[in-house]
């Protein structure tokens, strides 16, 4: 099965235990849609045929699904799953429970690492790299198999580790700069630094109902 376009793949990552939220937070409602539907058009609207990674719920009525064999080992482990069979020379990541991250975001993201050929393309808010969205090259696989294997599960870190070995560095988008130049905006006029809460508890979600009512 052909997973992703020449050019860049994306992917859902779905894996996670979701034992904060009490169930699984991919089937969780925010605005009559689910955390992965969410997700899922998300990556279509930037054109990526998104694949889900991970998914510890049937959810291939959504996308296709990548299924990971060590999902205990956490994001990394999923990655190392979607970027293995993974035909474009990139690959677009998102954790599942992001769900107010704009399209625009992505978009830059994926243009700054076509232009720059970045081993792993990621953003920073107020001075904090984040660990999500990423965009990373095809290349990073093995480096990050081996960080992996060796039990070092941390992906900003086995970000770094791949970017050095192909000799990169990681040089972290300040996101505010983006909003202020008009480059990421979003649509419900959410402030940068609300673009990246993560969804792991009922309150959490709650939080995200309120930010976009």
């Amino acid at each position: 099965m052909r997973l992703s376009s020449p050019e860049a793949g994306g992917f859902v990552l779905a894996g996670g235990r979701s034992s904060r939220m009490g169930r699984d937070k991919a089937l969780a409602d925010l605005e009559g849609k689910t955390l992965v539907a969410g997700a899922v058009d998300l990556l279509r609207s930037v054109g990526l045929t998104p694949v889900i990674a991970g998914a510890r719920s049937d959810l291939a009525d959504l996308a296709p699904i990548i299924f990971d064999k060590t999902p205990d080992l956490g994001p990394l482990s999923g990655i190392c799953s979607a970027l293995a069979p993974m035909e474009a020379e990139l690959g677009v990541f998102i954790p599942v429970d992001m769900p107010l991250l704009p399209a625009s975001l992505l978009k830059y993201l994926l243009r700054h690492a076509c232009v720059t050929r970045s081993a792993a393309t990621l953003v920073s808010v107020n001075g904090f790299t984040q660990t999500f969205p990423v965009v990373l090259r095809r290349e990073t696989l093995p480096i990050l198999q081996s960080k992996l294997a060796a039990g070092r599960r941390g992906c900003l870190s086995a970000f770094h580790a791949a970017s050095i070995t192909l000799g990169d560095q990681v040089r972290p988008v300040p996101v505010e700069l983006l909003a202020q130049a008009g480059h990421a905006t979003h649509s419900r006029g959410l402030a940068p630094f609300q673009w990246f809460l993560n969804v792991n508890t009922p309150a959490e979600l709650e939080r995200a109902r309120s930010s976009i009512a």
